[in-house]
This record gives C-alpha cells, sequence and structure tokens, in this order.
C-alpha cells in the first residue's frame, strides 16, 4: 500500500502470510505466529512515537490547558501550502426507543446520548453537526481503503453482519446495499440513524459494554470502527464478539488511540497536535476507558485472548490535511481535515472541560492554536489508524 508520502512516510501493513519486517515499529506488538509483522517506517527523530512495550503511558510533557490561554496565536507561514438463520425468535439487545431514551443531555447547547440507556461518558455529541462530521470520517476511511468497506476475507454470500457503534449507520447501510441478502444490524446509544434503508438493514439501541444477548454463533463478521474512549474493558468486548461469532466468521476492528504522528520531525511534543493525543489518553485514565489501544497493542492481544486465529493487521496514515504529494492520501487529508474542522468543539468540550477540569477560553484558544497548525502543510501530521481481523476458528 503506498503512502502519503514517498520520501516521509508509509503505512505499516502486517499480514498474517508476510515475512517479518525489517524496520522498527512505532508501536511494536509482541510476537505472534499468526500475523508476521511489515512495519512503519519512521525517522529517528520523529517527536511524537508511540510508548514502547505494554506499560501504560503516564502524563509526561503534558501541558495544562493554561499554557494555551496565555500563549498568542502563531503568525500565517507565508509559505504553507494550502438473517433468518437468527431466528424468528431471536433475543432483541434493543432497548425499547421510548421518550426516555430520546431525551437527551444538554451542554453548552450542544445534544449527547441519554444516560437512560447506558452509564459510560461517551464524549462526542449526538447533534446534527456532529453527525455530519461521523458522516464524512466515513467517506475518508473508505478512500484510505481503496473503496472497500472491510478487508477482512470474508464469505462471498454473508447471512448476517453486525456493525457495533454504528453511528449514522452509513456502514451498515452501504454493506446491506452490497449484500441485499444479509441481514445487518448497526448498534448504537444513540437513535441518529435515518429511518429510509435498506429492508435489510436495522438499528437497535444499545450499549455494546454490556452483555451481548445476541444468540452465539450467529455473524458471519461483526464490525467495529472509531469507539476507541468509550470502552470499559476491550477484552470482555472481543470475548462477546467471539461468542457472537459463526464459526469461521471474523471480526473486523479500525481504531487510533488519537496520537498524532510525523516522521520527518514536523509535530513536536509542545505543539497542540503533538499535545493532542496526550489529552484524550489522560482524559481516558479518569473515565475509565482507555484511548491508548495501539500503544498496548489492545486489538490484537484482546482478540488472541478471547480465541480468535488468523490475526492480521495494517496501520494507515491518515493526514490531518491535504499535504501528502500522492493523489489518494492528499483526498484522504483532505477528507480529514473537513473532519477536524467539522466539530473539533462539540469533540472536546465534554473532555476538555468536563473531565480535564479547563475553562472554555483554555479549550478555545487551544483549538485555534491546532486549527492554525493543521492548516500549515509544512506540518506533516498523520493520525495511524489501525485495522486488525481475525477469524474464528471453524472448530469452535
Amino acid at each position: 500500500m503506498s503512502s502519503p508520502a514517498k520520501a516521509a512516510q508509509s503505512p505499516a501493513s502486517e499480514a498474517a502470510s508476510s515475512p517479518a519486517g525489517k524496520g522498527k515499529s512505532p508501536t511494536p506488538g509482541p510476537a505472534s505466529p499468526a500475523a508476521a509483522v511489515r512495519e512503519l517506517s519512521v525517522a529517528p527523530k520523529s517527536p511524537t512515537p508511540a510508548p514502547a512495550g505494554q506499560n501504560t503511558p503516564d502524563a509526561t510533557g503534558l501541558l495544562p490547558g493554561a499554557h494555551w490561554a496565555g500563549q498568542n496565536l502563531p503568525e500565517e507561514d507565508a509559505d504553507n501550502d494550502w438473517d433468518s438463520s437468527l431466528g424468528s425468535d431471536i433475543e432483541s439487545s434493543t432497548a425499547s426507543i421510548s421518550s426516555s431514551i430520546l431525551q437527551y443531555r444538554t451542554i453548552n447547547g450542544r445534544t449527547y446520548h441519554s444516560d437512560s440507556v447506558t452509564n459510560t461518558s461517551y464524549w462526542g455529541p449526538n447533534d446534527q453537526k456532529q453527525n455530519e462530521m461521523l458522516d464524512i470520517f466515513h467517506h475518508a476511511i473508505t478512500i484510505a481503503l481503496d473503496g472497500d468497506l472491510y478487508k477482512a476475507p470474508i464469505t462471498d454470500k454473508p447471512k448476517n453482519v453486525l456493525d457495533i457503534g454504528t453511528g449514522t449507520g452509513l456502514w451498515a447501510i452501504d454493506f446491506a446495499d452490497k449484500f441485499p441478502e444479509c441481514n445487518v444490524i448497526g448498534t448504537d446509544v444513540s437513535a441518529i440513524q435515518p429511518t429510509w434503508v435498506p429492508p435489510n438493514v436495522r438499528f437497535e439501541i444499545d450499549d455494546y459494554n454490556k452483555e451481548w444477548t445476541y444468540k452465539a454463533d450467529s455473524f458471519d463478521l461483526i464490525h467495529m470502527r472509531w469507539i476507541t474512549g468509550t470502552v470499559n474493558d476491550w477484552h470482555a468486548l472481543y470475548k462477546e464478539a467471539y461468542r457472537c461469532c459463526k464459526p469461521g466468521g471474523w471480526i473486523e476492528h479500525i481504531d487510533a488511540s488519537g496520537a498524532v504522528w510525523s516522521d520527518d520531525g514536523t509535530v513536536e511534543e509542545d505543539m497542540a497536535l503533538g499535545q493532542w493525543g496526550k489529552l484524550w489518553q489522560e482524559a481516558g485514565r479518569h473515565l475509565g476507558t482507555p484511548f491508548d489501544i495501539l500503544e498496548k497493542n489492545t486489538q490484537e492481544e484482546g482478540m488472541k485472548e478471547a480465541g480468535f486465529v488468523n490475526i492480521s493487521k495494517t496501520t494507515y496514515p491518515i493526514p490531518v490535511s491535504p499535504w501528502s504529494k500522492e493523489k489518494k492520501w492528499r483526498d484522504v487529508g483532505l477528507y480529514f481535515y473537513a473532519v477536524i474542522n467539522q466539530d473539533l468543539e462539540g469533540a472536546t468540550q465534554f473532555i476538555f472541560g468536563n473531565v480535564l477540569g479547563w475553562t472554555k477560553e483554555e479549550i478555545t484558544q487551544y483549538l485555534a492554536v491546532m486549527k492554525r497548525e493543521i492548516k500549515n502543510l509544512n506540518i506533516h501530521a498523520y493520525f495511524p489508524y489501525r485495522m486488525v481481523y481475525a477469524q474464528k476458528p471453524l472448530d469452535a
């Protein structure tokens, strides 16, 4: 797979059948007979590498909110380059869509999921502005995956598929269109999905942190995307997925830890971009919903512990802006630039204000600095998104 900039970086692609890579990975995981590694090439002086090993990263280098409130905005850079098989009596894991579910919480004029569905402190709003951001994100990731909805080698004729944390439901809708004979279920804690959908897709209000009530051995594919910071116990989540996956079926999970990397030293630790991952991971420690899943190799280790085999992982470097010289990654960066700028305030006000205790002024100033950095195409920043898929053994 080609990288955003040949001279600067290349995505890590770790496949079960490929020989072990020769470079050093910024997020090395323990050796596994099921998955050899082709690693992400990172310049030795990269200022934002993932912590080595499996230790929980601390808050070293974390700057307080007051740091940003006391700064002047940087000047513009003049050189900037701008199924029926489930059975008719399937136990529904859906909470009834009652008035209590639709009574969303409001924080600073933004709405969040109802506490009647879950007690997990999910940080993202569920209003129209945030939903538009999720739709743009879906498009950006689809481009990064070369137009594919998934990479796992699933059956050509899937019967039942589950999309965990479906958001606005675009992935589930697109999958249902691709496989009209497949029953597709999308779950979320907010009823934000459209009602005009293909007949073979349905959406359910559910909290995946609670025990799943789907029957065992039900799904050909269980799909998860961008649910970091919403999961209390990743190992329990993967075990539930293993139980509900058919023998021979697959799980696929693509996610990030919030960390922003650069291969050429253009992201420094004391920049707003350099602080971004530290802030989210610190908030995750407060909430009990960890963000550091890449640093701890949580996806691969969690799936392996649950019993999955044939594990494969690939890391996609998603540019924060259209700085890449390669068309594909420039397009991805353009859409991800739109993702970030669509609703930075909504994504951060709960985490930075309610969890980290920042003032409104501190949040506003920090985001102003970050937007200025993202706008500078001389800063070659990217989010590493890691995809891991694995199979439930046929004899399970």
